[in-house]
């Protein structure tokens, strides 16, 4: 059967444009309340306004920890039980080749799309795990399987989500908490527009293969779907990129196997010899 997320309290980072804003209005519709973070408070502001759900705007950068744990105290009081669901979908990508990229990028990137992530994730694991239930549902990227040119630190960041995602899914295993990893391919967003070039601008200007991507709309309604089921990891892509992501899909077998370990004691295996 799948979720109804009726009068559930969904937290979106990057949620006042492309994938986060689509992702709010599906989850609105669905009967859900929504928490919208992002650094623009005015175009957050935006995205709630067109809501018909009671809404909460907590705007911050991902980088600021301070800010990230306030913002994770006023979402967690706002409503009764707290976050049921948490969206990690802030993130920047790239254009540009290695050897020219300077190594600033490579830190900015790899701060915003994972550290960062990482950080809002655990600052939100206690509530999540004192409540004995929720969802954390990481956006990573066909590119988190694949390594793809000219995104050489886009890759390593989303990669590295769901490495994370994946070993954090079997830790909580036996907690009530689920944990899904969605690899969107080309989708008809800004993220091309907003990608840092080799110097840490950003690029400017779009490509056809983003413009002609999946509709936002169209993108997130696959996503939540699918979390609805309770799909560990969720492709939502199209012709080669859909493809190449389903070549590298984690098998469900494999993600049952390490769930298995931790059932069956490792962690108080490890636990134990390491004193």
């Amino acid at each position: 059967m799948a979720l109804d997320f009726d009068g559930k309290t969904v937290w979106i980072t990057g949620a006042s444009s492309g994938i986060g804003a689509a992702l709010a209005r599906e989850w609105a519709q669905r009967g859900a309340s929504l928490v919208l973070s992002g650094r623009d408070e005015a175009r957050l502001s935006q995205v709630a306004d067109g809501l018909e759900c009671e809404t909460l705007v907590l705007p911050f950068d991902v980088r600021d920890e301070a800010a990230m744990r306030e913002a994770t105290e006023k979402a967690t009081a706002w409503k009764e039980g707290g976050v049921d669901v948490f969206v990690a979908n802030a993130g920047v990508s790239q254009r540009s080749l290695a050897v020219d990229t300077n190594m600033a990028v490579y830190r900015e990137i790899i701060d915003i799309d994972l550290t960062a992530q990482i950080a809002a994730t655990q600052a939100l694991l206690p509530h999540m795990v004192g409540r004995g239930s929720g969802r954390f549902v990481f956006i990573s990227s066909v590119a988190g399987k694949v390594g793809v040119p000219m995104r050489t630190a886009y890759c390593a960041a989303k990669h590295g989500l769901i490495g994370y995602a994946d070993a954090l899914r079997a830790e909580l295993v036996m907690s009530g908490i689920d944990v899904h990893v969605v690899t969107p391919g080309s989708v008809a967003t800004n993220v091309s527009r907003n990608a840092l070039e080799a110097d840490g601008s950003a690029r400017g200007r779009s490509d056809k293969a983003i413009d002609e991507g999946i509709p936002a709309d169209e993108a997130a309604t696959a996503i939540i779907d699918a979390v609805a089921l309770n799909q560990r990891e969720i492709v939502v892509a199209r012709g080669m990129e859909q493809a190449m992501a389903e070549a590298r899909r984690t098998p469900d077998q494999l993600l049952d196997q390490v769930a298995r370990m931790v059932e069956n004691g490792y962690v108080e295996k490890m636990q134990r010899s390491d004193t």
